[in-house]
């Protein structure tokens, strides 16, 4: 996968996750924090869990589950880890 293309799923899974709340262009589009998109905490709970199981790599997020806000840097970060054959992503 290109990180485009990681960009792009983890943009996907995120509108999955905020139940329409938010679209996959809000998510592209440049500048925009996820909070200030209003994903919510829950809604980043059953994100961790839709990445573990696209990408098949666990997520240790122990308490910083705040710094879960830009998709550029969350995609570069699963995108290492898969690409390293890393199975635990941690913050």
């Amino acid at each position: 996968m290109t990180a485009e293309e990681y960009t792009r799923r983890l943009a996907e899974l995120i509108a999955d996750v905020s139940d329409g709340g938010i679209t996959v262009e809000e998510v592209l589009a440049a500048g925009h924090s996820l909070s200030a998109l209003g994903l919510t905490y829950p809604a980043r709970l059953r994100l961790v869990g839709a990445i573990e199981d696209a990408f098949g790599v666990e997520i240790d997020l122990g308490d910083e589950l705040a710094r879960f806000e830009d998709v550029g840097t969350l995609s570069a970060l699963v995108a290492r880890a898969v690409s390293a054959r890393r199975t635990t992503i941690s913050w």
